[in-house]
């Protein structure tokens, strides 16, 4: 993990996002669709925040050596959810405190550690306060070193491979925050993609505001909601490669 967050701006950004995202998505219905995640309502929005720090907080308190070892949550009645997102949370916040960074844990990425999980958690819950909000209608950036890291952990960990691309990206992407600092430049490989950190001219460019960047790699945001310089074609097909699972 490269990053210029460390444990503390993780959990720190963790409980304050996710605290956000509680008081917005209560302060809607639980049936009110979520826009920026189709066929969802409140309620599968919140219910999935809550499966997702039930599974890495066991994750990282137990050591977990592989997926399985984790017991699953049954889902519970609309009532119980916000009683039991809140109280999952606090539960994730304390497990992931009392860890070491570099522990083993399985984790799906080739980063095999409880440091990939507190930073992956922070991230997950930052995206996902701003789908609630967006519902709530009070939308708010996230915060720019977060979503810097943010963009970085999204490049490094989410870009397809070769085999699971549809169709190809024919040129490099040049990626600029413009608040914080952040650059990368991604060039397409026969077996994937070769990323570095670094300023460097691409067939095409994305440039805005951290925040804006990274919502427009998860699908949030539409590519017109960032700069785009170069060719926009690369651009399109850079955005849609990316998988998001």
């Amino acid at each position: 993990m490269t990053t210029s967050l460390d444990k503390n701006d993780f959990l720190t950004a963790l409980r304050r996002d996710g605290d956000a995202f509680a008081a917005a998505a209560g302060a809607v219905g639980f049936t009110t669709p979520v826009v920026s995640c189709p066929a969802w309502s409140v309620a599968d929005l919140l219910w999935h925040l809550t499966e997702v720090h039930h599974f890495w907080g066991s994750v990282v308190a137990q050591q977990a050596g592989h997926w399985n070892e984790v017991v699953e949550l049954e889902r519970v009645p609309d009532e119980q959810l916000m009683a039991t997102y809140e109280a999952g949370l606090t539960r994730l916040v304390d497990a992931l405190g009392a860890s070491d960074p570099a522990t083993p844990v399985w984790t799906w990425s080739t980063d095999h550690t409880a440091g990939f999980v507190i930073r992956r958690m922070a991230q997950e819950t930052a995206v996902h306060r701003w789908d609630a909000e967006l519902v709530a209608g009070t939308p708010t950036a996230i915060e720019a070193a977060l979503a810097s890291d943010g963009i970085d952990e999204f490049l490094f960990h989410f870009l397809t491979n070769a085999a699971q691309r549809d169709k190809p990206v024919d040129g490099s992407v040049h990626i600029h925050c413009g608040d914080v600092a952040g650059e990368w430049t991604i060039r397409p490989t026969e077996g994937g993609f070769d990323i570095s950190r670094e300023h460097a001219k691409g067939d095409c460019a994305l440039r805005g505001g951290a925040s804006d960047l990274l919502l427009t790699l998860w699908r949030r945001c539409p590519l017109d909601s960032i700069d785009v310089v170069g060719n926009a074609d690369i651009a399109a097909q850079f955005v849609a490669t990316t998988r998001l699972e």
